[in-house]
């Protein structure tokens, strides 16, 4: 008896061991599965198949199998490709296998494969691919150059398809001077001097060195002058936009003696040229110089930032005409829609205007709200959609993508979790979408919530789209502060979309994205003196650190804010600068359109309008977004 119960309390002790056991493997296994990741990213094929070949029986085979595909593409047999393909069909991971396989079918100019494959590429969101497709259809005889404008407008998406797809089209004549110039000046204003080399070299080869030093010393080359021919005069154009990066004054003199020369459109290319660089350092010069550009070719930049100008200049005439000449795909954008319609008001066409105005009230953004506003309205929050039923909640959670992407967000895989999530909302009805946010929400997956959520139209849950996590401690410092909590949670909405230890590029911490300066320097300033570098991801620490600096940007900018969430993003001293630009006094939300930083502008403009429907939620009141934007002025 007493051996049996030595032998029974052996085996239990074995079975309560065991899931410790379980999860140590399945932990040795997940980091096996990182390894290979980074293996497969650095191209190490050898120590790629080591690790794949551990991973057999891996939870996630489907990206095992891809990794060692993808490390040995170039050489694998099609019948391997097409297999995993054929395995995986309907996958995330099949489609972009599809993407990986379909560069280099491009790469080899096999169109019959590419074109076959391409048809079925589902997500279709590598401009590469898009190049690579236009240059199958040359190659058939095809007529591109119109699809080729509208493709070939943001020359840092280009690879090296997109420069190919240049040559055809400059060896075919289906672009001409104007449209390879256009592409030189574009490189140009990017600073990408290897790409304006090369289409220089297949519309005017001589000239090649010539715009290379307009790029690299444009006060050298604008001294010269235009010099003869129209490859010179194209250089001296772009010399001309790069001295005005630093000097529009000195570009304007340059022009000024110049500009004889040149023919009207050159003139007018050249205005346009200074007319760029200057609105984004927001000189009060370049509305009149954008005047002056009637007829020039614009970049996607150009076109904006001319209606921009004219915004900070209250020429509500320019602003409609700028607007008015915009590719159509552009001026259809809420932003433009929404000042169009403005325009049109300044000017006394009111019916108009409401039209437009009425065209973009349903949209739950920035220029939606503002367009209500501009309605007669202010703005609430929509009835809520019923809850999902637990089944719905069941029918995600038995999904295999929205699986595999929770594995993924449990590993830190968020670039991994997030494509497996986003491919599965495709296929979604608004009430899946409900139920998906709401399974993220059970696992703690903040972002996904919000994301998936804010897709719905006809059914919505602004609970979802707005959670208020923490809300004691968020109420307890904004209450102690006496800032608004509702501008707090807008704010964290669009800094870290509740993601608990998120991360940025440039080392900014937590729900609050707090850099590592910020937080000493505010730890400091108000007795912190238990601050330590690794306490900035903690909540408490988090939401006190970032609130007390964001009350103290609010403080030193006038209680804006407008101007203090620009502070947030960019740092205090710019929007004190791009203030003191101004002519006057404008509205808060020219000035926000107007901000010379892409992602600043986005940035409080995304940051107000979610601010606006938290106050709503917490106020139950509607609410004024025109009211919470306020006037900014020219303060010194």
């Amino acid at each position: 008896m007493r051996r049996f119960a030595r032998t029974a309390l052996a085996a239990a002790a074995l079975l309560l061991l065991l899931p410790a056991a379980h999860a140590q493997f399945r932990q040795a296994e997940d980091e096996d599965f990182i390894a290979l990741r980074d293996a497969a990213r650095r191209s190490d094929a050898d120590k790629t198949d080591r690790i794949a070949s551990r991973l057999s029986n891996y939870a996630i085979d489907s990206y095992v199998n891809y990794y060692r595909i993808r490390v040995h593409l170039k050489t694998v047999p099609e019948a391997e490709i097409r297999g995993f393909l054929t395995r995986y069909d309907g996958t995330a991971i099949a489609d972009r296998l599809r993407n990986d396989w379909l560069l280099e079918l491009g790469r080899t100019r096999d169109w019959a494969r590419f074109d076959e494959q391409y048809a079925q590429f589902a997500l279709d969101d590598d401009t590469q691919l898009k190049c690579y497709a236009l240059m199958s259809r040359i190659d058939k005889g095809q007529q591109v150059a119109a699809d080729a404008r509208t493709l070939l407008a943001v020359p840092k998406d280009y690879g090296v398809a997109c420069v190919a797809l240049l040559t055809r089209l400059a060896e075919t004549g289906q672009f001409d001077q104007n449209d390879l110039w256009e592409q030189v000046r574009l490189a140009a204003e990017v600073n990408n001097l290897a790409l304006a080399r090369q289409v220089t070299a297949l519309v005017d080869s001589p000239m090649v060195e010539k715009v290379a030093v307009a790029i690299s010393q444009p006060a050298l080359a604008a001294a010269y002058g235009p010099g003869n021919g129209r490859g010179a005069h194209e250089a001296y154009l772009i010399a001309l936009g790069r001295l005005a990066k630093t000097s529009p004054e000195q570009a304007v003199r340059a022009l000024s003696g110049n500009g004889a020369v040149l023919t009207p459109r050159e003139q007018a290319q050249a205005w346009a040229q200074i007319a760029l660089p200057a609105s984004f350092s927001l000189a009060p010069e370049a509305a009149a110089y954008w005047r002056r550009a009637d007829g020039a070719r614009l970049s996607l930049e150009g076109y904006q930032w001319r209606a921009r100008a004219a915004l900070r200049a209250g020429d509500w005439k320019q602003v409609g005409a700028a607007i008015d000449a915009m590719p159509a795909k552009l001026r259809g954008d809420a932003t433009w829609v929404y000042w169009s319609a403005r325009a049109l008001k300044a000017q006394g066409q009111s019916e108009a205007a409401q039209q437009l105005f009425a065209s973009i009230a349903d949209q739950t953004n920035f220029y939606g709200q503002l367009a209500i506003e501009e309605s007669g309205r202010k703005i609430t929050i929509p009835a809520s959609a019923a809850k999902p039923a637990p089944s719905e909640v069941a029918a995600m959670a038995a999904n295999p993508g929205l699986r595999r992407a929770m594995k993924f967000f449990q590993m830190n895989l968020r670039f991994e979790g997030v494509r497996e999530w986003n491919w599965e909302l495709r296929k979604m009805s608004d009430r899946q979408h409900l139920a998906a946010a709401e399974f993220a929400r059970q696992n703690n997956v903040l972002d996904r919530m919000v994301n998936t959520s804010d897709r719905t139209r006809a059914e919505v849950d602004f609970e979802q789209r707005f959670p208020t996590p923490f809300r004691d401690i968020m109420h307890a410092n904004t209450q102690r502060l006496g800032i608004d909590m509702a501008w707090v949670y807008g704010l964290i909405r669009q800094e870290s979309r509740f993601i608990m230890d998120a991360r940025s590029q440039v080392g900014a911490s937590g729900l609050m994205q707090i850099m590592p300066a910020t937080a000493r320097w505010v730890a400091n300033k108000i007795g912190f003196g238990d601050f330590a570098p690794a306490r900035v991801n903690e909540i408490d620490t988090n939401i006190l650190l970032g609130t007390n600096y964001l009350n103290i940007v609010l403080n030193d900018l006038d209680g804006s804010q407008a101007l203090a969430t620009a502070a947030y993003n960019a740092g205090p001293a710019r929007p004190r600068a791009w203030r003191s630009t101004l002519p006057g006094t404008v509205e808060g939300a020219i000035f926000a359109e107007t901000i010379p930083f892409s992602e600043t502008r986005g940035y409080v403009k995304n940051v107000l309008s979610n601010a606006t429907y938290y106050a709503a939620l917490f106020d139950g009141q509607p609410q004024s977004l025109k009211e919470r934007l306020g006037t900014v002025g020219p303060k010194q």
